[in-house]
């Protein structure tokens, strides 16, 4: 590779090894490291880092194995920082040692060894290629011994059995230079499979092989669990119980000596590659005391658990719309539902969570949803957005509603409510993170009698005529209700237990004290809790035949490999963010010897979906729009974000385009292109672009007028709110709700440390409480999308948010 290409490269596209290496020299120099290094590049507009950007890589310090260097380089390189810039600042720095890091060294292995967890009986293949300026020679290793007769760059067990789980590692000799691989785990899993069943692909998805089996022992006794997965790389585990992690519980058998009482509950694993994620089978333990009855040698022994409440499945919908075509724009959404899925699927709800629907598009989700829904299941809906409450009845406002909206072109809550009413379902919990003004342009008055039953919960995000919140900041932050929710959701307690202490913790925030304050309406009569176990039912056939359906919406395509002509190989890979987002990405496997350069993007997608031309086949996860994927998503990859799958109308297809330029060619790049047919990803298998269905959701609701029918006005100016010095004043007053203004409030932080030379901080971090619409359609302003996301999923970020940023409030 010539000295100029390896000057263009972008520093986002450095191996793993190179970027540690680097960031350890710079982490550790006071007077050459990062800080410096920051104070340099700060002085070209071009890669620019800000004061706050240099503070938020400071605050890296308060996280396990955090680094701050590594996060000026992110941030370096998200600019389009090279190599040769990297050089020469790095050069002006002095910093001799950083330098040597970049340099090509005569050895470098380009092919590391991929830990794996395989079934015995199968065959075991752990590669390792090096390329060196003299022939390169290979010793493979099992922990300190040599493996016999291994002095290729594959090392081969055909077949593997119990005995060679380990670890392994190779070491590479070019000449007097050696270098050793990374460590790579192998774990042989003992599976007694029967006829007819196999599994064949390491490559592909997680296949669970070994689930645990419920127990029931005696206090005092040994509780040992165990489950398994095959795949590569290797599964990661996590053991929990009642729906809460178990901590230190990480390793595939779950052992606890000397089991108390108090450990019973509901057992399982979470199962986890850099990709996917899958769960056991959740399974009963049962621990028993033992009472001597009489002076005889007889003991009874008597279940000491009480009996438990439980539901025959577990479903949620959770709707977050945001990108509103006539209304301000929101951000909050996005990260509460994406954070409420993962808490959901850890209590075994089965989730569809869906971006930015449109009136008929939410309907029909709704359908869907409702489909699932039998005596005893739990159902949850979770709604973030726009919305607002008339006579007591509650509406969502889809991404499509006209300006100004009424009752027609908006989903009403309890007309849903009644429909999960004449299920007979176990639990209805709706909450509804939006505002609750009267909207003064929809005079109807829905004509909706609800059963009286005792099985309803709602978790209302704030009071009567009252609005709801987003924090917002430099990156995405959760809304004030889901702040807090997160917290509590996974609590094994009732549900109106958990909410009441919701509420207790939004009143002490002070940013919403008296502006935002959580409802809570419930008919509950028993101890229903989100953590409940789930015990099948007499209709088991019938929701499990629903079951699968609602699972269409989970299935993702299976990464493939695709071979090209000129003998280069490609990596095709998909994820989730959402049930409705989907995440292509591409990776370079192998390629001639010849190629200097080879790159695989994907274009040509239908016009249906929402994908931003500018926005595809990105260095960076974030670049593309993708912020909660990023840490898990395999490095070194071009990156699209494909949105809106609900709107595919037929099966996705797209061209994978390989280009590639030979160092014997002056013609400049050659291309390559496959068409690629992955049919209907995730919620497009459902098809909620159909027309609305007969029995929708809407038929319960009578109107005066259908959607086809009402009103529908584009914003004009008299909808329009107009901020000047702090004051919200518009042109129309009696088309709004009453003024606003800002409120300063401040929420204080003390005893952040950073170590490393940095200073403590007791900082006052302003907050500002900003509506930003009224029910009845007005808009204003909105804040753009940030290039910089700071997760809200972790109370370091949540310290580096309220330190570095102003925190502003905006209605939904």
């Amino acid at each position: 590779m010539s000295d100029c290409l390896d000057r263009s490269t972008k520093i986002n596209s450095f191996k793993e090894p190179v970027v540690k290496k680097l960031c350890e020299v710079l982490d550790k120099s006071s007077s050459k490291g990062w800080r410096k290094l920051g104070e340099i590049v700060s002085n070209e507009r071009r890669f620019k880092v800000s004061s706050d950007e240099m503070e938020m890589c400071s605050l890296k310090v308060l996280e396990l194995e955090g680094s701050p260097s590594r996060m000026l380089l992110r941030l370096m390189g998200e600019r389009g920082c090279t190599m040769g810039h990297l050089m020469d600042y790095l050069q002006t720095l002095g910093n001799s040692e950083a330098l040597q890091c970049l340099k090509p060294s005569a050895l470098q292995i380009v092919i590391q060894p991929q830990s794996v967890a395989l079934i015995s009986g199968h065959n075991l293949r752990l590669s390792c290629h090096a390329v060196g300026k003299s022939p390169v020679q290979y010793q493979w290793f099992k922990t300190k011994e040599e493996v016999p007769n291994s002095f290729s760059p594959d090392l081969v067990i055909s077949p593997v059995h119990l005995k060679d789980a380990g670890f392994y590692i190779c070491r590479v000799n070019c000449g007097d230079t050696f270098e050793f691989s990374q460590w790579a785990q192998v774990d042989v899993l003992n599976v007694a499979m029967s006829c007819g069943q196999s599994y064949h692909s390491l490559e592909g998805r997680l296949r669970l092989v070994i689930q645990p089996q419920s127990q029931r022992i005696h206090v005092g006794e040994n509780l040992q669990l165990e489950c398994g997965a095959v795949g590569r790389p290797i599964p990661r585990y996590q053991w929990h119980r009642n729906g809460v992690p178990i901590p230190n519980a990480t390793k595939r058998k779950l052992m606890i000596p000397h089991a108390m009482q108090d450990q019973h509950g509901r057992y399982r694993c979470e199962i986890s590659s850099s990709t996917e994620r899958t769960w056991s089978n959740e399974v009963d333990v049962l621990i028993d005391d033992v009472y001597a009855i009489g002076g005889g040698s007889s003991e009874f022994f008597l279940n000491s658990i009480p009996e438990q409440l439980y539901a025959t499945d577990k479903v949620a919908l959770l709707i977050g719309n945001l990108s509103y075509q006539n209304h301000p724009q929101l951000k909050a959404p996005m990260v509460d539902v994406y954070d409420l899925t993962n808490l959901l699927r850890q209590l075994n709800f089965q989730v569809v969570s869906l971006l930015d629907l449109t009136e008929s598009e939410m309907r029909n989700a709704v359908d869907e949803f409702l489909l699932l829904l039998h005596k005893g299941v739990y159902g949850l809906l979770y709604y973030a957005g726009h919305g607002y409450e008339n006579y007591g009845n509650s509406f969502m406002v889809p991404v499509d509603a006209p300006n100004p909206y009424r009752s027609a072109n908006c989903l009403c809550v309890q007309s849903i409510l009644k429909l999960m009413q004449e299920k007979e379902t176990g639990l209805n919990v709706f909450l509804l993170d939006m505002c609750r003004k009267r909207n003064i342009h929809d005079d109807s008055t829905p004509n909706i009698v609800l059963r009286v039953t005792a099985n309803i919960v709602f978790g209302y995000a704030t009071c009567q005529d009252a609005e709801a919140f987003e924090l917002s900041s430099t990156g995405f932050a959760n809304g004030v209700f889901v702040k807090f929710l997160k917290k509590r959701l996974l609590d094994d307690e009732k549900i109106t237990v958990v909410l009441d202490r919701v509420a207790e913790d939004m009143g002490q925030f002070d940013a919403t004290k008296g502006k935002q304050a959580l409802e809570i309406r419930s008919s509950l009569s028993e101890r229903r809790a989100l953590t409940d176990p789930i015990l099948p039912g007499d209709s088991a056939d019938l929701t499990h035949a629903h079951s699968r359906q609602w699972a269409k919406a989970h299935e993702l395509p299976e990464s493939m490999c695709l071979n090209f002509d000129c003998g280069a190989q490609i990596k095709l890979g998909f994820a989730a963010e959402f049930s409705n987002v989907l995440v292509i990405y591409t990776h370079i496997i192998k390629k001639p010897e010849d190629m200097s350069f080879c790159q695989a993007h994907v274009t040509d997608f239908s016009q249906d979906l929402d994908v931003d031309p500018k926005e595809m086949n990105r260095e960076t996860p974030e670049e593309t729009g993708i912020y909660f994927l990023s840490s898990s998503l395999p490095q070194h990859c071009l990156y699209t974000r494909v949105s809106s799958l609900q709107k595919l109308r037929e099966e996705l297809v797209f061209t994978v385009c390989l280009q590639g330029t030979f160092t014997a060619m002056d013609d400049g790049p050659v291309h390559w292109t496959k068409s690629i047919n992955i049919g209907k990803p995730l919620i497009a298998r459902l098809d909620l672009h159909r027309a609305m269905r007969r029995n929708s959701c809407l038929q319960t609701c009578m109107m005066p007028h259908s959607p086809s029918h009402s009103p529908c006005h584009s914003p004009g100016p008299e909808h329009r709110l107009h901020l000047h010095h702090g004051l919200h004043q518009a042109q129309d007053h009696s088309r709004l709700s009453p003024q606003h203004h800002y409120l300063d409030v401040y929420e204080r932080l003390q005893g952040a440390v950073g170590s490393c030379g940095d200073s403590c901080y007791d900082n006052l971090s302003q907050s500002r409480y900003e509506p930003v619409c009224d029910p009845a359609g007005g808009l204003s302003s909105s804040p753009g999308r940030l290039s910089i996301p700071i997760e809200a999923t972790d109370d370091i970020t949540e310290l580096q948010t309220v330190f570095i940023n102003s925190l502003q409030l905006q209605q939904q």
